[in-house]
């Protein structure tokens, strides 16, 4: 006796419609889905096309980016002081070669705005060479740190 489970199955398993490939494809022919005249049913449409407007309205929706060095765009990398007392050894250099060597950046190069911030405490006395907040800074000299001036160092 065949078990209902045993029945060879009658699922037909039907090929994509290639649209447009004639009308042999199954869906080919004359306007092939696309609906008849216009614009949508022309080959290609320009991503700048805005119907009867000016070709700037298109250009005027998109987010300015001002500026010669387009910072905005750069990734932001905010350390805590928290991070600093649990990371750093007594007297070490907080430069960005430390930031490399503990891997919060994957090497040196300017393409980071990096920036320490007071969350936390800080009780270790360390030398910084990155920017900090007001705040960060304070808590770093309270510490018996130092805080240079990053603006002025080379990476």
């Amino acid at each position: 006796m065949i078990n209902l489970q045993d029945l060879p199955s009658t699922k037909t398993i039907r090929e994509k419609k290639r649209i447009g490939r004639g009308y042999g494809s199954g869906k080919g022919g004359h306007t092939v889905g696309r609906g008849t005249k216009g614009q949508k049913s022309r080959y290609d449409i320009k991503l700048t096309f805005g119907g009867t407007k000016i070709k700037k309205s298109f250009l005027r929706k998109i987010p300015l980016w001002r500026g010669k060095g387009k910072s905005d765009s750069l990734p932001k990398i905010q350390i805590s002081c928290a991070w600093l007392e649990k990371n750093a050894k007594k007297g070490e250099v907080i430069d960005l070669k430390f930031l490399v060597k503990k891997g919060i950046i994957p090497k040196i190069s300017r393409k980071y705005r990096i920036k320490i911030l007071a969350n936390g405490e800080l009780k270790k006395a360390l030398k910084v060479y990155l920017p900090t907040s007001k705040k960060a800074a304070q808590l770093i000299k309270k510490a018996g740190g130092e805080v240079v001036d990053s603006q002025n160092v080379k990476a």
